[in-house]
């Protein structure tokens, strides 16, 4: 079932799983600190409870009252490339949902240039709801989904989930790249769509 912003919000914050577009893959929301749409997002993903779980949210502006601890270099890359694909791994004291956080309380976080996405976490934001989570459209295991006929069949008619409706569709390029913060020196866990040839040079004045 598709439905518009105004009551995805509503699904979202009521517990609901929602499949939206990014500038890259579908991602799937759910309320980052609610341990039961956690709960349920694992669920309909089959994904372990020991896999952390990546969040949305709508700019740098948003990492400091979640309790992300915002260290220059997290400021050098999310100037530098977000809104956009790369999600950064930084120490948290915020309060989320079980098994959203690494083992050491670290949480990975990314903000979307697309249309849609940045839509939702904003107006989640004004609600007072969420951050929400931004783990791929599909089981785990399987290839997430990269258009929206992809994500509605992965969503199946499934009752706890909803498609939000709008264009565009994702772009259908390869996940984010996803960068460790909490060491001494930045660590590429996953290379994506964001490419090696643009973010190596910044990693290596951030190190040096």
């Amino acid at each position: 079932m598709e439905v518009g912003l105004e009551e995805a919000v509503a699904w979202v914050a009521a517990g609901g799983v929602l499949a939206f577009p990014t500038e890259t893959v579908w991602g799937l929301a759910a309320d980052a600190t609610s341990d039961a749409a956690i709960g349920a997002l694992r669920d309909f993903k089959g994904r372990g409870d020991d896999a952390p779980i990546s969040v949305l949210v709508a700019g740098i502006a948003s990492l400091g009252p979640l309790g992300f601890d915002v260290a220059p270099s997290a400021r050098r890359l999310a100037r530098e490339f977000w809104p956009g694909p790369l999600t950064l791994v930084v120490a948290c004291r915020g309060d989320f949902a079980k098994g959203v956080a690494r083992e050491d309380g670290a949480v990975g976080v990314r903000c979307s240039p697309h249309p849609l996405a940045s839509a939702l976490a904003e107006a989640l934001a004004v609600e007072d709801a969420g951050p929400i989570t931004a783990t791929s459209c599909n089981r785990s295991g399987e290839p997430a989904a990269r258009t929206r006929g992809e994500a509605r069949r992965v969503c199946g008619g499934d009752a706890r989930l909803r498609v939000l409706a709008g264009e565009p569709d994702a772009s259908g390029d390869a996940p984010s790249t996803v960068v460790d913060l909490t060491g001494k020196t930045p660590r590429v866990l996953r290379w994506g769509a964001l490419s090696e040839t643009v973010l190596a040079p910044i990693l290596a004045e951030i190190a040096a």
